[in-house]
């Protein structure tokens, strides 16, 4: 190692995973957050919150793409979404790529978050503050999910990891609220970790979800600095026909949508999980 400063994440219990800096550019303890932003050789600019790694200029359109263009795609009408956390906005520029979506309302908890990620992150985010379908409220998620009269054709809930400001944006409580919100055909997507490093946090959500939504699965997207393999986004509605839907369907919808992952072969094939983590949600949605 150099003299350059190392940043780790330390997320996982008997993991360090570390990053070069090759200029720390940032440095602040907001009202909900410790944020830092580094620059790296490999991944560019890197922000994390609380220690651990939420965003990269590098791969973010892994992540983003795939949160965004599979629910997108397989629904027949998602003209109103709902983005809950997401406060780096990479997620709102995927979602307005769709001029089938009509209005866009996000919910993020800390003001500063945007504000930062507007001004360090616009090589991705810039199109969302010009877009007038875009809306964005500093608020609590889940509170505004408890309250709200305003129903969503998909909601996608960018959360950080279920512990600090973002657990209770894992809990039945506000699932089901989640369920509430979403208009019939209505399509939920959830952040829900690594299984291979986090099985409890994975079972439990799948159990939660498979209780409260009459069709729940999840798919998998590999995004590198999200470490320990292959990630789970929860998938979650009240009609299974939208995971059915045929590849000609998804190409025809997203033909003039740029993508530099997500593609509709993709899309299909993120739904074939590895045998350990298909036991791992079957298990708990037996349970």
């Amino acid at each position: 190692m150099t003299d350059k400063k190392a940043v780790s994440e330390t997320l996982h219990k008997g993991v360090r995973v570390t990053f070069e800096a090759d200029e720390v550019l940032y440095e602040e303890t907001t009202g909900h957050h410790r944020l830092s932003l580094i620059s790296n050789r490999l991944f560019g600019k890197l922000l994390m919150l609380d220690g651990a790694v939420q965003v990269t200029s590098a791969d973010e359109f892994m992540y983003h793409e795939m949160m965004a263009h599979v629910p997108l795609t397989a629904h027949a009408d998602p003209s109103r979404v709902l983005i809950i956390g997401g406060g780096d906005c990479g997620l709102a520029e995927e979602v307005l790529k769709h001029e089938r979506v009509k209005s866009l309302t996000q919910i993020e908890i800390d003001a500063s978050v945007v504000e930062f990620s507007r001004e360090h992150f616009s090589e991705f985010n810039a199109p969302v503050f010009s877009d007038d379908r875009f809306r964005v409220e500093i608020a609590d998620g889940a509170a505004f999910a408890a309250e709200t009269s305003e129903r969503f054709d998909v909601i996608l809930v960018d959360s950080t990891d279920p512990s600090g400001p973002g657990a209770v944006l894992f809990t039945p409580e506000f699932y089901t609220n989640m369920r509430r919100i979403l208009r019939p055909g209505g399509i939920l997507v959830t952040q829900n970790g690594v299984p291979f490093l986090q099985p409890g946090e994975f079972q439990t959500a799948m159990a939660s979800l498979s209780d409260i939504f009459p069709v729940s699965s999840c798919y998998l997207v590999a995004v590198p600095t999200y470490f320990g393999g292959h990630m789970t986004l929860g998938w979650s509605s009240d009609d299974r026909a939208s995971l059915d839907i045929d590849e000609a369907i998804l190409a025809e919808r997203s033909k003039d949508i740029e993508t530099r992952y997500y593609t509709p072969a993709v899309h299909k094939a993120a739904f074939a999980l590895p045998r350990f983590i298909e036991m791992l949600r079957a298990e708990a949605v037996r349970a």
